[in-house]
């Protein structure tokens, strides 16, 4: 039974591991057409983005955003003069942009990798070797992205508790204020019916005093 439940483990690693698997591709970029490495996975956008920035921030890289309404790179996220052994011994700009596969898939991210050489897509003078190697950079990149996906799930779910928490402390005020507003009416009553009691007093003797003339 135990050597089932590892087949079938392994099965599933094997399955998530063909699921991401690199590939060339273009993609619009500086107003053009640019050669990129493609890779899709199965998991939001965010947490694919996250991870990718993560790992160029381990290796002491932050991220230049392309920003502006009028610019049609806006998104790409852009590393400027990186030195990643893992894909090249050059240093070159890593440009990445990550966005949904459709509207539909919101659990599905598509990865596209530029990377350019002194202004220039590096892509299309590359050795295959180091295509490849970059193609493998994207492919090992799950384990990243998991961790990253599990840290917005964690995320959210505190959002979700710290609401609770919110509108429970709100439904406890009320319920305060409603138990004071409870504790002044019965106070009121109690007030009215003494006022009431008071004022028949005086009713009668005025009503005795009318009988006597």
């Amino acid at each position: 039974m135990k050597k089932i439940s590892l087949l079938f483990i392994s099965l599933l690693s094997m399955s998530a591991i063909t699921m991401a698997q690199a590939y060339e591709e273009n993609v619009q970029y500086n107003k053009k057409k640019q050669p990129a490495i493609a890779i899709e996975y199965s998991y939001p956008s965010q947490a694919v983005e996250n991870a990718f920035i993560q790992r160029m921030e381990k290796m002491g890289y932050k991220a230049k955003e392309e920003k502006g309404i009028l610019n049609r790179d806006k998104g790409f996220l852009v590393f400027k003069n990186a030195y990643v052994t893992d894909i090249s011994q050059d240093r070159m700009d890593y440009i990445v942009k990550v966005e949904r596969k459709s509207r539909k898939e919101s659990d599905e991210a598509v990865l596209y990798l530029i990377m350019q050489k002194d202004g220039a897509n590096a892509i299309e003078k590359m050795e295959a070797f180091n295509v490849g190697q970059a193609k493998t950079f994207l492919n090992n990149m799950l384990p990243d992205i998991e961790a990253a996906n599990l840290e917005l799930q964690i995320k959210a779910q505190e959002e979700v508790v710290t609401k609770a928490e919110k509108k429970l402390k709100g439904l406890q005020e009320d319920k305060a204020d409603l138990e004071k507003k409870l504790a002044d009416n019965e106070k009121s009553q109690d007030d009215t019916i003494k006022d009431i009691e008071t004022q028949r007093t005086s009713l009668e003797v005025l009503r005795d005093r009318r009988k006597r003339n």
